[in-house]
């Protein structure tokens, strides 16, 4: 059979620039490549990309397709050190020579001037390519192909990839830069609201009402450690409390909106199918795994530059605006209203109170619960007193919230 390379390439550049153009998964896309490729008479039997990324946590992901069924998608973080295998691997020499390295592979010959080969060689592979893929902002991406095909491949097969490799460029980043602006929306703002400004909802007061449990927490004593911690140890510090306490709020369906000094502002959205209570539950498990965790990192210091710390948390409940807010041109997108000024007031008063965790006279009626009562109290801002609650976080069982009174307590100590 003779390979009609101009009539593959021509085929496949028109799939990159149509259906190909809309795809946002990188291994959905090199996967149906490396069929199209086998269908045109392109022997490959593995592809793969390597594409770094702008990304808080990881560093580059790859994909990889086989025949023999590998449909992987692996990512590099990047705190993780290059190790000595890239260094010596043909992909340095694409990123930083900025050209193609070819390697043929021999059962007889034991060489390995990359690393790779050897791996490559003991699954059956015959030849092995890697091309840089140039995108428009400047950078190199790498794809690469391997064949078991006897005799390795051809000069008509690399002429396919040669001239598929700018459409298929193309197509990467325009995957890569949707994902990374989904990926710094999820940062900056939440994946809620990320997703809203991802889908146009970029105009000032563009939102909408919801229902939502919002939370306020934050360190208590940070002030006075922050004017003496330098600027890297406590940004280290800071890290590491803020870490605990969003991992809380999302792993228990919350999402942080931002980070306000030493506090932190998280919702848990309710309505349609997801019942107000549960919703005060989640926010209410959260708030005790927040605390626990904070409890962890002080066991675990050692360093008098950082003593323990407390946190504060409050929780109401009710109807917030969620858009934008701001100037014309920067925008703010958060939850405003009523029911974040009362929170952010219930954690003024839980720090004054000396208080861990005070909820709201909304949230103990989604509980059912109006044990607890920690008092009425007058708030800036609030013509009436509030009435506020502390939670039992004593019992090991997760539903149970509701503690004997605190005026009851104080009785029987009298």
């Amino acid at each position: 059979m003779v390979l009609e390379a101009p009539l593959i390439s021509a085929e496949i550049v028109q799939w990159l620039y149509a259906e190909a153009l809309g795809k946002q998964d990188t291994l959905q896309l090199i996967a149906e490549l490396g069929v199209r490729l086998r269908e045109g008479g392109v022997p490959v039997d593995r592809v793969t990309t390597a594409i770094n990324l702008l990304h808080p946590s990881v560093r580059a992901e790859g994909a990889v397709w086989t025949t023999d069924g590998t449909h992987e998608l692996r990512r590099y973080l990047a705190e993780e050190e290059l190790d000595d295998r890239y260094l010596r691997s043909p992909l340095k020499v694409v990123y930083e020579e900025e050209r193609s390295v070819r390697c043929r592979i021999r059962p007889d010959d034991t060489s390995d001037p990359y690393g790779i080969i050897t791996d490559l060689r003991a699954e059956g592979y015959t030849d092995y390519i890697a091309m840089p893929m140039n995108f428009s902002d400047g950078t190199i991406k790498s794809v690469t192909y391997a064949t078991k095909a006897p005799g390795g491949f051809f000069d008509t097969h690399l002429a396919v990839f040669e001239s598929i490799i700018r459409p298929l460029a193309v197509v990467c980043e325009m995957s890569t830069l949707r994902r990374t602006a989904e990926t710094l929306l999820d940062t900056y703002v939440g994946p809620r609201a990320g997703s809203r400004v991802l889908h146009g909802t970029v105009k000032r007061g563009e939102g909408e009402w919801i229902s939502a449990i919002v939370s306020f927490a934050d360190l208590r004593g940070f002030t006075r450690l922050s004017n003496t911690l330098p600027p890297d140890k406590l940004i280290a510090f800071l890290n590491r409390y803020f870490g605990a306490m969003a991992n809380a709020v999302e792993e228990h369906g919350g999402e942080v909106l931002k980070f306000i000094g030493d506090e932190v502002m998280a919702i848990f959205p309710y309505g349609g199918d997801v019942d107000p209570r549960e919703a005060a539950m989640r926010a209410l498990k959260a708030a005790r795994q927040t605390k626990k965790a904070i409890e962890g990192i002080n066991t675990s210091n050692c360093c008098m530059e950082t003593p323990d710390m407390r946190v504060g948390i409050a929780l109401h409940a009710g109807d917030v605006f969620f858009g934008n807010v701001g100037s014309d041109h920067r925008l703010d997108f958060t939850v405003i209203g009523p029911v974040v000024n009362l929170a952010a007031r219930i954690a003024e008063l839980a720090k004054d109170l000396d208080t861990d965790v005070l909820v709201s006279d909304a949230i103990a009626d989604l509980m059912g619960c109006r044990a607890g009562l920690f008092g009425q109290y007058q708030v800036k801002g609030f013509d009436e007193p509030v009435s506020v609650f502390a939670p039992s976080f004593v019992s090991s069982d997760s539903n149970t919230w509701c503690p004997e009174s605190t005026a009851s307590r104080e009785r029987e100590a009298n």
